[in-house]
This record gives C-alpha cells, sequence and structure tokens, in this order.
C-alpha cells in the first residue's frame, strides 16, 4: 500500500515543483509520526500513534487540491474512499491534523527566486537574416525557481565544452555523425533500439523493487521520493543553466555548419539528420545524462550499486516494450548517456559531462536535505 500510494499520488502532480511538494509534504507528515530525518521545513514531532498512512495521504490530497484543482473530484473522492477504511478515533484525527500542517508548511515555501535575473533569449542571427522562429523550451524562469538543495541553479555549471578547433572536438562530432545519422551504416539494431528505448526511461519499476524490501519503513520510503523529487528538480535547473549559458551548438547544426568551424579535421554533410528529433534547446550539457547520473547516485546510495534484484527501467517513449534489466546503477547511466549520441542528439563530452553534474547534485541533497537523525533523537526503534 505504501508504494502504489507514493507511486500514484506523486504522478498527479501538475506544474513544476509541484510533484516534489506533494512527495515532500507526504514525508514531513510521516516524518512527523515516526521521526527518523530531518525535517526540511522544522515540522514538529507528532503524535507516535498517529495512522502513518492517514497523514501521508491527508498531506498529498491537501497538496493536489491547491495545485491541481482541475483535478479536485477525482483526487476527494480518492481520499474519502481511502479514508472510509480506517477506523474513526485519535489515531486517525491525529493523522488528519499532522497531515495538513505538513501540507500547509510545504505549501508555504516559495517557488521564484526574485532576487534571479530572468534572460528571455535573444536568437542569434546577423540582422535581417532568418533563423527559425520557435523559441526554445528552456524559458528565462527555468533557472529562477527556488533551488531544494542547491544554493544556486550555477553552483554545479561544468566548465565550457572543447575548443571547436579541438582535438577532442572533432573526435566527439565525428562519432556522432557516424553513429547517430538517421541512415548510420555503423550503428547497429540493438544500438538503434537503445536510442529509442532511452528517450524517456522509467525509473518507477526500480523504486517499487526498493520500496518493497522486507523491513523498510513508510518514512524511509518517503524519504527517497522526496529526494529523489527534489534533487531531479535541481538538477533539472543545473541543465537549463548550463545550456542557456553556454548557448552550444547541437550535432544537426554543427556537422551541416562543420566546413566553418575551422577545425580540419572536421567535414560537413550538409544533408546529415539525426535518428531521433532534436529536442528544441541547446546542447550542451546533456540533460537526460544529468538526470540519469542524480538517479543513479541517489539509488546507490538508499539501496546500493549492484541491487540483488537487479536494476529495473521501463521506457516512457516505447510503452509496450519490456522492463530492461541491467546489472548496476552505473551500466544504466552509461547506456542512457550513450544513446544520446547513438540518437544524433549529443556529443560524447556532453554526456559525460552532464552525468558529472547529476551526481554531484545528488551528492550535494543527500549531504543538506532529509538527513538520517543521530542515534537517540529520533524515534525508538520498533
Amino acid at each position: 500500500c505504501s508504494s502504489d500510494l507514493q507511486l500514484t499520488m506523486i504522478r498527479d502532480g501538475q506544474g513544476d515543483h509541484s510533484e516534489t511538494k506533494v512527495a515532500l509534504a507526504m514525508f514531513e507528515a510521516l516524518n512527523a509520526i515516526d521521526h527518523r530525518y530531518r525535517s526540511y521545513v522544522g515540522m514538529p514531532v507528532g503524535a507516535a500513534d498517529a495512522d502513518q498512512q492517514a497523514a501521508a495521504m491527508t498531506a498529498a490530497t491537501e497538496v493536489l487540491l491547491k495545485l491541481a484543482p482541475g483535478n479536485k473530484t477525482a483526487v476527494q473522492e480518492s481520499y474519502d474512499l481511502a479514508m472510509a477504511g480506517i477506523a474513526e478515533g485519535p489515531a486517525k484525527t491525529n493523522a488528519i491534523a499532522i497531515g495538513r500542517q505538513a501540507a500547509a508548511a510545504v505549501l508555504a515555501l516559495p517557488d521564484i527566486d526574485g532576487s534571479v535575473k530572468q534572460s528571455d533569449y535573444r536568437p542569434a542571427a546577423a540582422p535581417g537574416q532568418w533563423v527559425p522562429t520557435a523559441l526554445p523550451v528552456l524559458g528565462p524562469y527555468s533557472v529562477a525557481y527556488r533551488p531544494w538543495v542547491l544554493k544556486s541553479a550555477s553552483e554545479v555549471r561544468p566548465a565550457p565544452p572543447p575548443a571547436l578547433t579541438s582535438e577532442r572536438y572533432a573526435r566527439d562530432l565525428d562519432e556522432v555523425k557516424r553513429l547517430g545519422a538517421m541512415n548510420s551504416k555503423e550503428r547497429t539494431s540493438t544500438q538503434t533500439l537503445m536510442a529509442r528505448y532511452r528517450i524517456n526511461s522509467d525509473e518507477m519499476p526500480a523504486l517499487r523493487e526498493l520500496m518493497d524490501q522486507t523491513g523498510r519503513r513508510l518514512v524511509d520510503n518517503a524519504r527517497v521520493f522526496a529526494l529523489y523529487d527534489m534533487i531531479g528538480d535541481d538538477a533539472g535547473m543545473a541543465m537549463a543553466d548550463g545550456k542557456l549559458h553556454y548557448d552550444f551548438w547541437r550535432p544537426i547544426t554543427a556537422i551541416r555548419n562543420a566546413d566553418r568551424d575551422d577545425n580540419p579535421a572536421t567535414s560537413a554533410d550538409p544533408a546529415w539528420v539525426p535518428l531521433i528529433n532534436t529536442p528544441n534547446h541547446p546542447e550542451y550539457p546533456c540533460g537526460h545524462c544529468i538526470g540519469t547520473g542524480a538517479v543513479a547516485e541517489l539509488m546507490t546510495a538508499v539501496g546500493g550499486k549492484k541491487p540483488s534484484w537487479g536494476v529495473r527501467i521501463a521506457s516512457g517513449s516505447l510503452g509496450t516494450s519490456a522492463v530492461q534489466v541491467t546489472p548496476d546503477w552505473d551500466e544504466w547511466a552509461r547506456q542512457v548517456s550513450f544513446s544520446r549520441t547513438l540518437g544524433g542528439v549529443h556529443y560524447r563530452f556532453s554526456n559525460e559531462a552532464g552525468e558529472a553534474m547529476g551526481r554531484k547534485v545528488a551528492r550535494l541533497g543527500l549531504e543538506r536535505a532529509l538527513q538520517p537523525l543521530p542515534a537517540g533523537e529520533g524515534r525508538p526503534a520498533s
């Protein structure tokens, strides 16, 4: 019940940071009852005998009713049905109060950091020259949310990409040109499937496996989900910061204009197209790689690098495909990173920079938020 509750209710969040607020509110409610970790919002310790399921459901519902008003009826009906199965009494009453308090504390957190200057994107073009008119999906607000664990969106900004005239740039451009082309003769059929399978990853099978392990408490699971979303939000901000700061060209642009990069080791192919559609935002660093690096680092910390049940990851882009099992989190992250080159949308140097950024965000998140309480400060072990 605990895994299903968190998995399904988190998915109902809408808008930036909404999913994270649902997850964090559930954690705060459960942690107030089964006090094991540092509160993010300064939540006081609550009644130890309060019903944990009721508290978590109340916290999630209160946040969803506020942030997803379009789903109000469905959310309220689901909540009423679930709560009808919990016996009336002090445990339920106390749980509802704790859940509402947790939700109110999380909803009170600010979203946009007013001190961050938001600058609109300006396409680079010579006066009078036509350029594609679609603006990038990253808006000026993308780096203006208040981070959960980072000090700023730029805290983990990577070093610049290799110079266009460098040997590394030429080597990585040639790799994506050969392997990532729509009509590539060097990419294997398995690699083509990997490029498409990894466009959108669904880590829920792996999260469910961890949540269902014997001995885990509700608050342990809630903490993982909260950290998963908090670290994910900040990794996304770090990605936007890097991309908007460096504004680096995508392979399709670089390969078609390689005769203009002043590098004698590159050659242009004016008709080159990638295997998968190029995302509408700058290339460096790789966003998929940041996200998977963060997840791999977090899951290694909370469940081990090589869990005995395997790393089970589904595909959000090929919904009818089977869940893939990799031996460890590092191998999964490597596959996702390489898939972006196989798809023709990222250079290897961008993949490596992105994964390193994501892992750093996750490490900082584990150091700065929802830390385990020292011995003697939490609830006695039951």
